[in-house]
């Protein structure tokens, strides 16, 4: 009798709550549509693809197309290059080092180069580990030379230190390139299977790689710049510390879900305040860190010769959201930020 009584309640609750997921499934995606839309209504943006995950719950959607006058809509299994949002996985391999007493974050970098680098310090101080990883070593943005892993050392020599190192952020292509081989040093592997070995395969996050087949390249983006001009892919000549990653709106979903994983000791770590920026700006491993009384969140935009996006983290809230275009101009990251921060707005109160 009891159990016949409390079947239809039983029945009405589960029903309530998958009417509730469903209603909420479409505020997000009715979110991502008008977001999208909008940001097509620049005609110098061609296609959007838009990952979002929140509570566990993946949507993701695609608009426009990625060769102009073909219609080709970008899909799951298409390939962007995540350009310097690659330097996020430099940082979770540098914090896995870090937990595993590989390297200190207080450690002079001349202890890992096989030469004496007398250049590489400032009136005694010494760059260290964590300089590199948040942009305040005095590093030059690119690397002086860049041909080759040989070539970059010799640039190494000729960069001149001139202010003490820790004290200013100035952003570096050359600093996690310097992070990367050292990883690489420390672990007596190529930087490309330290990626592979400690987050792409754990995270089955089969579709994001460095190095692609014939087949990988067919679905690789070609990308414009702000006249329509079909613009280059980006050759990887050095280790990978910078850019070189490249990745499909589903493997970033498992991408957010490491990110939100609260019992991932290298993840905390990788998350870690290093140098405050500003009043509620700070710098992690190489993550760029926002906490103000309304939200907390990490953040890294990527920006190459022919595509942008923004990948950003909100722990608090449990959401993942990822956005990416064809597109690539000086005013394209500001304007996809804008667009990452209206989904936001959107979708957190559903």
């Amino acid at each position: 009798m009891t159990i016949k009584y409390l079947t239809p309640i039983l029945f009405f609750v589960l029903v309530g709550c998958k009417n509730v997921q469903q209603i909420n499934t479409q505020n997000i995606e009715n979110a991502i549509t008008k977001n999208a839309l909008q940001l097509l209504e620049d005609k110098r943006f061609h296609s959007v693809s838009v990952a979002v995950l929140k509570d566990g719950k993946s949507t993701i959607k695609h608009f426009g197309e990625l060769t102009i006058g073909k219609g080709n809509k970008p899909n799951d299994s298409t390939l962007y290059e995540l350009a310097s949002v690659t330097k996020t996985f430099t940082g979770y391999i540098a914090a896995k080092a870090v937990l595993d007493k590989k390297i200190n974050l207080d450690d002079d970098v001349r202890i890992y180069l096989n030469e004496p680098y007398p250049n590489l310090e400032f009136r005694g101080e010494p760059i260290k580990i964590k300089h590199l990883i948040t942009h305040t070593s005095g590093f030059p943005n690119m690397p002086l030379k860049s041909e080759n892993k040989e070539a970059f050392f010799e640039g190494l020599k000729l960069i001149k230190i001139e202010r003490k190192p820790g004290e200013l952020y100035s952003y570096s292509n050359t600093a996690p390139e310097l992070t990367a081989y050292i990883l690489e040093k420390v672990y007596q592997k190529p930087f490309e299977e330290l990626v592979i070995e400690f987050i792409l395969k754990p995270n089955k996050m089969n579709q994001t790689k460095f190095t692609l087949n014939e087949n990988d390249r067919k679905r690789l983006v070609k990308g414009y710049n702000d006249k329509n001009e079909l613009m280059p892919n980006f050759n990887r000549t050095l280790w990978g510390g910078i850019s070189g990653l490249h990745s499909t709106t589903t493997d970033l979903v498992k991408y957010m879900k490491l990110q939100l994983n609260k019992s991932n000791l290298i993840v905390n770590e990788s998350h870690k305040k290093l140098y405050k920026e500003g009043s509620d700006f700070w710098e992690g491993y190489h993550w760029y860190i926002i906490e103000n009384d309304n939200k907390l969140m990490y953040r890294h935009h990527g920006g190459i010769y022919g595509m942008q996006n923004w990948f950003v983290i909100y722990p608090k809230q449990n959401i993942g959201i990822s956005i990416l275009t064809n597109t690539s101009f000086n005013e394209a990251g500001k304007i996809l930020q804008k667009v990452v921060d209206s989904l936001y707005d959107d979708i957190k109160v559903n």
